[in-house]
Protein backbone atom coordinates (compact mmCIF):
# COMPACT_ATOMS: atom_id res chain seq x y z
CA UNK A 1 0.00 0.00 0.00
CA UNK A 2 1.30 3.42 -0.73
CA UNK A 3 0.93 6.17 1.86
CA UNK A 4 -0.77 9.14 0.80
CA UNK A 5 2.23 12.21 0.96
CA UNK A 6 -0.82 14.61 3.43
CA UNK A 7 -1.81 11.33 5.18
CA UNK A 8 2.30 11.38 6.39
CA UNK A 9 2.39 15.14 6.94
CA UNK A 10 -0.68 14.65 8.73
CA UNK A 11 0.87 11.56 11.11
CA UNK A 12 4.72 13.75 11.54
CA UNK A 13 2.45 17.03 12.46
CA UNK A 14 0.57 15.16 14.99
CA UNK A 15 3.54 13.09 16.54
CA UNK A 16 6.03 16.38 16.73
CA UNK A 17 3.02 18.16 18.95
CA UNK A 18 5.26 17.35 22.18
CA UNK A 19 8.46 18.92 20.27
CA UNK A 20 6.34 21.97 20.08
CA UNK A 21 4.68 21.90 23.56
CA UNK A 22 8.17 21.84 24.91
CA UNK A 23 9.98 24.31 22.90
CA UNK A 24 7.46 26.49 24.32
CA UNK A 25 7.85 25.58 27.58
CA UNK A 26 11.45 26.24 27.22
CA UNK A 27 10.65 29.73 25.83
CA UNK A 28 8.71 30.28 28.99
CA UNK A 29 10.88 29.20 30.99
CA UNK A 30 14.02 31.45 29.65
CA UNK A 31 11.47 34.24 30.21
CA UNK A 32 11.54 34.75 26.39
CA UNK A 33 8.46 36.58 26.25
CA UNK A 34 9.18 39.26 29.13
CA UNK A 35 12.98 39.71 27.74
CA UNK A 36 11.56 40.30 23.94
CA UNK A 37 8.70 42.32 25.41
CA UNK A 38 11.25 44.51 27.42
CA UNK A 39 13.54 45.11 23.97
CA UNK A 40 16.19 42.21 23.92
CA UNK A 41 15.20 41.44 20.44
CA UNK A 42 18.63 39.59 19.17
CA UNK A 43 19.79 36.31 20.22
CA UNK A 44 22.93 37.43 22.04
CA UNK A 45 20.71 39.80 24.31
CA UNK A 46 18.76 37.25 24.58
CA UNK A 47 21.66 34.89 25.53
CA UNK A 48 22.84 37.33 27.73
CA UNK A 49 19.70 38.12 29.72
CA UNK A 50 19.08 34.43 30.18
CA UNK A 51 22.36 32.11 30.71
CA UNK A 52 21.92 30.33 27.54
CA UNK A 53 24.03 29.38 24.80
CA UNK A 54 23.80 32.10 21.73
CA UNK A 55 23.23 29.74 19.14
CA UNK A 56 20.45 27.08 21.41
CA UNK A 57 18.72 30.19 21.21
CA UNK A 58 19.09 31.04 17.92
CA UNK A 59 17.56 27.49 17.01
CA UNK A 60 15.13 27.74 19.15
CA UNK A 61 13.80 30.80 18.06
CA UNK A 62 13.88 29.96 14.76
CA UNK A 63 11.28 27.20 15.56
CA UNK A 64 9.03 30.05 17.64
CA UNK A 65 8.93 32.06 14.82
CA UNK A 66 7.63 29.48 12.31
CA UNK A 67 5.31 28.75 15.29
CA UNK A 68 3.72 32.26 15.42
CA UNK A 69 4.74 32.56 19.10
CA UNK A 70 7.31 35.60 17.87
CA UNK A 71 7.76 37.88 14.72
CA UNK A 72 11.24 39.08 12.47
CA UNK A 73 14.22 37.36 12.65
CA UNK A 74 17.90 37.89 13.71
CA UNK A 75 18.56 40.65 11.54
CA UNK A 76 15.55 42.96 11.90
CA UNK A 77 14.82 42.00 15.60
CA UNK A 78 12.32 39.56 17.39
CA UNK A 79 8.75 41.17 17.79
CA UNK A 80 6.27 39.94 20.31
CA UNK A 81 2.66 38.69 19.15
CA UNK A 82 -0.94 37.76 20.69
CA UNK A 83 0.31 34.21 21.32
CA UNK A 84 3.37 35.42 23.49
CA UNK A 85 1.44 38.56 24.73
CA UNK A 86 -0.76 35.62 26.80
CA UNK A 87 2.49 34.37 28.08
CA UNK A 88 3.83 37.54 29.94
CA UNK A 89 4.27 36.66 33.69
CA UNK A 90 1.50 38.61 35.62
CA UNK A 91 -1.63 37.65 36.80
CA UNK A 92 -4.03 36.25 33.98
CA UNK A 93 -0.94 34.85 32.10
CA UNK A 94 -0.63 31.61 30.79
CA UNK A 95 3.24 31.35 31.92
CA UNK A 96 2.02 28.72 35.00
CA UNK A 97 0.05 26.91 32.64
CA UNK A 98 2.94 26.27 30.14
CA UNK A 99 5.43 25.36 33.22
CA UNK A 100 3.55 23.09 34.46
CA UNK A 101 2.46 21.11 31.31
CA UNK A 102 5.78 21.24 30.16
CA UNK A 103 7.23 19.38 33.44
CA UNK A 104 4.65 17.78 35.93
CA UNK A 105 2.28 17.25 33.33
CA UNK A 106 4.25 16.30 30.66
CA UNK A 107 6.24 13.42 33.10
CA UNK A 108 2.71 12.56 33.59
CA UNK A 109 2.43 11.95 29.69
CA UNK A 110 5.07 9.96 29.31
CA UNK A 111 3.39 7.15 30.90
CA UNK A 112 0.46 7.55 28.54
CA UNK A 113 1.11 3.65 27.51
CA UNK A 114 0.36 2.67 30.97
CA UNK A 115 -2.42 5.02 32.32
CA UNK A 116 -4.41 3.87 29.16
CA UNK A 117 -3.58 0.30 29.75
CA UNK A 118 -4.52 0.04 33.18
CA UNK A 119 -7.05 3.20 33.39
CA UNK A 120 -5.18 4.36 36.12
CA UNK A 121 -2.90 7.85 36.98
CA UNK A 122 0.56 8.12 34.91
CA UNK A 123 1.34 10.74 37.16
CA UNK A 124 1.48 8.60 40.17
CA UNK A 125 4.02 6.09 37.56
CA UNK A 126 6.30 9.39 37.16
CA UNK A 127 6.01 10.51 40.57
CA UNK A 128 5.33 7.63 42.99
CA UNK A 129 2.31 9.10 44.36
CA UNK A 130 -1.13 11.10 43.50
CA UNK A 131 -1.30 14.16 42.30
CA UNK A 132 -3.31 16.13 44.98
CA UNK A 133 -0.64 14.55 47.55
CA UNK A 134 1.98 16.13 45.50
CA UNK A 135 0.51 19.50 45.40
CA UNK A 136 -0.41 19.17 49.12
CA UNK A 137 3.33 18.78 49.80
CA UNK A 138 5.04 21.30 47.19
CA UNK A 139 3.85 24.25 48.07
CA UNK A 140 5.88 26.09 44.33
CA UNK A 141 3.10 22.95 42.45
CA UNK A 142 0.16 23.54 43.94
CA UNK A 143 0.41 27.71 43.11
CA UNK A 144 1.20 27.24 39.53
CA UNK A 145 -1.61 24.65 39.67
CA UNK A 146 -4.05 27.26 40.78
CA UNK A 147 -2.81 29.47 38.38
CA UNK A 148 -3.41 27.89 35.72
CA UNK A 149 -6.72 27.12 36.91
CA UNK A 150 -7.42 30.83 37.27
CA UNK A 151 -5.91 31.18 33.49
CA UNK A 152 -8.28 28.74 32.33
CA UNK A 153 -11.26 30.64 33.58
CA UNK A 154 -12.21 32.97 30.84
CA UNK A 155 -15.43 32.26 31.21
CA UNK A 156 -16.20 33.28 34.77
CA UNK A 157 -17.03 36.61 33.85
CA UNK A 158 -20.45 34.97 31.21
CA UNK A 159 -21.46 33.00 34.10
CA UNK A 160 -23.82 35.36 35.86
CA UNK A 161 -24.81 36.14 32.08
CA UNK A 162 -26.65 32.68 32.07
CA UNK A 163 -27.72 32.74 36.05
CA UNK A 164 -29.64 35.24 37.78
CA UNK A 165 -27.83 35.16 41.30
CA UNK A 166 -29.55 38.75 42.01
CA UNK A 167 -32.34 39.19 44.73
CA UNK A 168 -30.26 39.21 47.67
CA UNK A 169 -28.87 35.20 47.20
CA UNK A 170 -26.21 33.49 49.39
CA UNK A 171 -23.70 31.71 46.68
CA UNK A 172 -21.60 28.55 47.93
CA UNK A 173 -18.96 28.07 45.83
CA UNK A 174 -17.65 24.46 46.44
CA UNK A 175 -14.20 23.64 45.84
CA UNK A 176 -13.90 27.55 45.23
CA UNK A 177 -9.96 27.62 45.60
CA UNK A 178 -8.96 30.98 45.15
CA UNK A 179 -11.96 32.76 44.84
CA UNK A 180 -12.31 33.78 41.38
CA UNK A 181 -15.39 32.73 40.31
CA UNK A 182 -17.16 34.02 43.25
CA UNK A 183 -15.38 37.21 43.32
CA UNK A 184 -16.48 37.99 39.44
CA UNK A 185 -19.88 36.45 40.42
CA UNK A 186 -20.44 39.00 43.94
CA UNK A 187 -18.89 41.78 41.33
CA UNK A 188 -21.71 41.18 38.82
CA UNK A 189 -24.29 41.12 41.83
CA UNK A 190 -24.10 43.73 43.99
CA UNK A 191 -27.24 42.48 46.46
CA UNK A 192 -25.48 38.86 46.55
CA UNK A 193 -23.02 37.19 49.23
CA UNK A 194 -20.88 34.34 49.56
CA UNK A 195 -19.29 31.77 51.09
CA UNK A 196 -16.12 30.04 49.71
CA UNK A 197 -15.85 26.44 50.92
CA UNK A 198 -12.49 24.47 50.09
CA UNK A 199 -9.97 22.85 52.28
CA UNK A 200 -8.52 24.84 54.65
CA UNK A 201 -4.76 25.69 53.08
CA UNK A 202 -6.89 27.27 50.34
CA UNK A 203 -8.28 29.47 52.44
CA UNK A 204 -5.12 32.04 52.80
CA UNK A 205 -5.18 32.73 49.06
CA UNK A 206 -8.58 33.06 48.43
CA UNK A 207 -8.77 35.30 51.80
CA UNK A 208 -6.44 37.98 49.97
CA UNK A 209 -7.88 37.47 46.19
CA UNK A 210 -11.41 38.27 47.41
CA UNK A 211 -10.87 41.28 50.08
CA UNK A 212 -9.08 42.82 47.11
CA UNK A 213 -11.81 41.86 44.52
CA UNK A 214 -14.97 42.26 46.72
CA UNK A 215 -14.47 42.81 50.31
CA UNK A 216 -14.61 40.18 53.04
CA UNK A 217 -17.51 41.82 54.61
CA UNK A 218 -19.84 40.35 51.58
CA UNK A 219 -17.91 36.65 51.93
CA UNK A 220 -17.45 34.06 54.71
CA UNK A 221 -14.82 31.80 54.19
CA UNK A 222 -15.01 28.02 55.55
CA UNK A 223 -12.79 25.17 55.28
CA UNK A 224 -13.88 21.35 55.11
CA UNK A 225 -14.43 18.05 53.37
CA UNK A 226 -17.01 18.67 50.44
CA UNK A 227 -17.42 14.73 51.08
CA UNK A 228 -18.69 14.88 54.56
CA UNK A 229 -20.66 18.34 54.33
CA UNK A 230 -21.17 21.33 52.67
CA UNK A 231 -22.38 24.83 54.21
CA UNK A 232 -26.14 24.89 54.79
CA UNK A 233 -28.85 27.48 54.08
CA UNK A 234 -27.14 28.62 50.46
CA UNK A 235 -29.58 29.67 47.59
CA UNK A 236 -26.89 28.22 44.87
CA UNK A 237 -24.69 25.76 45.32
CA UNK A 238 -21.77 25.76 42.89
CA UNK A 239 -19.43 23.35 41.88
CA UNK A 240 -17.02 24.52 39.18
CA UNK A 241 -14.89 22.35 37.67
CA UNK A 242 -14.32 19.68 40.84
CA UNK A 243 -16.02 16.47 39.92
CA UNK A 244 -13.08 14.99 37.22
CA UNK A 245 -11.21 13.31 39.74
CA UNK A 246 -13.30 11.39 41.39
CA UNK A 247 -15.65 8.14 40.64
CA UNK A 248 -19.32 8.16 40.41
CA UNK A 249 -20.11 7.20 44.04
CA UNK A 250 -17.65 9.70 45.64
CA UNK A 251 -19.60 12.51 43.33
CA UNK A 252 -22.95 11.41 44.07
CA UNK A 253 -22.32 12.03 47.96
CA UNK A 254 -21.17 15.76 46.98
CA UNK A 255 -24.37 16.08 45.37
CA UNK A 256 -26.29 14.50 48.12
CA UNK A 257 -24.55 17.00 50.72
CA UNK A 258 -25.70 20.05 48.45
CA UNK A 259 -29.15 18.67 47.92
CA UNK A 260 -29.31 18.53 51.91
CA UNK A 261 -27.87 21.76 52.35
CA UNK A 262 -30.48 23.84 49.89
CA UNK A 263 -32.32 26.30 52.24
CA UNK A 264 -35.15 25.53 50.51
CA UNK A 265 -36.74 24.08 47.31
CA UNK A 266 -36.17 27.25 45.03
CA UNK A 267 -32.57 26.85 45.84
CA UNK A 268 -30.47 25.56 42.55
CA UNK A 269 -27.17 23.76 41.86
CA UNK A 270 -24.93 24.85 39.42
CA UNK A 271 -22.12 22.86 37.80
CA UNK A 272 -19.91 24.01 35.73
CA UNK A 273 -17.87 21.65 33.35
CA UNK A 274 -16.61 20.06 30.32
CA UNK A 275 -18.51 17.07 28.91
CA UNK A 276 -17.64 14.74 26.71
CA UNK A 277 -19.56 13.45 23.82
CA UNK A 278 -19.09 9.63 22.50
CA UNK A 279 -20.89 10.57 19.16
CA UNK A 280 -18.79 13.16 16.48
CA UNK A 281 -16.50 14.38 19.45
CA UNK A 282 -14.44 17.58 19.01
CA UNK A 283 -10.46 17.45 19.55
CA UNK A 284 -10.65 19.41 22.55
CA UNK A 285 -12.73 17.72 25.21
CA UNK A 286 -11.40 14.13 24.25
CA UNK A 287 -8.28 15.75 24.82
CA UNK A 288 -9.02 16.68 28.15
CA UNK A 289 -10.46 13.87 28.90
CA UNK A 290 -7.48 12.00 28.79
CA UNK A 291 -5.22 14.19 30.13
CA UNK A 292 -7.39 13.43 33.21
CA UNK A 293 -6.61 10.19 33.62
CA UNK A 294 -2.69 10.75 32.93
CA UNK A 295 -2.80 12.91 36.14
CA UNK A 296 -5.27 12.09 38.59
CA UNK A 297 -6.93 8.87 37.09
CA UNK A 298 -9.91 11.11 36.39
CA UNK A 299 -12.26 11.65 33.68
CA UNK A 300 -15.11 14.04 32.25
CA UNK A 301 -18.54 12.60 31.61
CA UNK A 302 -21.12 12.09 29.31
CA UNK A 303 -24.21 14.92 30.03
CA UNK A 304 -26.45 11.78 30.28
CA UNK A 305 -24.13 9.97 32.83
CA UNK A 306 -23.91 13.57 34.87
CA UNK A 307 -28.16 13.74 35.11
CA UNK A 308 -27.77 9.81 36.00
CA UNK A 309 -26.22 10.91 38.88
CA UNK A 310 -27.90 14.11 39.98
CA UNK A 311 -31.17 12.06 39.65
CA UNK A 312 -29.53 9.46 42.39
CA UNK A 313 -28.96 12.55 45.01
CA UNK A 314 -32.84 13.97 44.17
CA UNK A 315 -31.87 16.47 41.58
CA UNK A 316 -33.27 17.29 38.19
CA UNK A 317 -31.21 19.28 35.43
CA UNK A 318 -33.72 22.74 34.97
CA UNK A 319 -31.95 24.28 31.86
CA UNK A 320 -28.64 23.84 30.05
CA UNK A 321 -26.61 26.26 29.10
CA UNK A 322 -23.22 26.99 26.99
CA UNK A 323 -20.13 28.97 27.66
CA UNK A 324 -17.00 29.69 26.32
CA UNK A 325 -13.68 27.21 26.11
CA UNK A 326 -16.21 24.32 25.47
CA UNK A 327 -17.96 24.75 29.14
CA UNK A 328 -21.59 23.76 29.63
CA UNK A 329 -23.53 25.13 32.94
CA UNK A 330 -25.62 22.72 34.57
CA UNK A 331 -28.42 24.06 36.38
CA UNK A 332 -29.99 21.47 38.96
CA UNK A 333 -32.90 21.88 40.84
CA UNK A 334 -34.11 19.70 44.34
CA UNK A 335 -36.66 16.83 43.54
CA UNK A 336 -39.05 17.76 46.27
CA UNK A 337 -38.91 15.37 49.15
CA UNK A 338 -41.65 12.86 49.67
Amino acid sequence: MTVEVQATRDVVDIITGGWRAQALYTAVKLGLPDHIEAGRNTCAELAKSTGANEQGIHRLMRLLVAMGVFEGSESTGYRSTTVSAALLDGPESLRDMCLLYGEEFYSAWGHAHHAISTASSGFEVAYGRSFYDYLSQDAATARRFQQTMNAGSMFFHQVPEVFDFSGGKTVVDVGGGGGHLLATILGATPDAAGTLFDRAHMMPKAREHLAAAVGLDRVHLVGGDMFKDVPTGGDVYILCRVLAGWDDEAVVKVFENCRRAMADSSSRLLILDRFVEDEDSTVLPALWDLHLLMTTGGEHRTLDRVEGLLNRAGLDIARIAELPMETTALIAAPRPRN
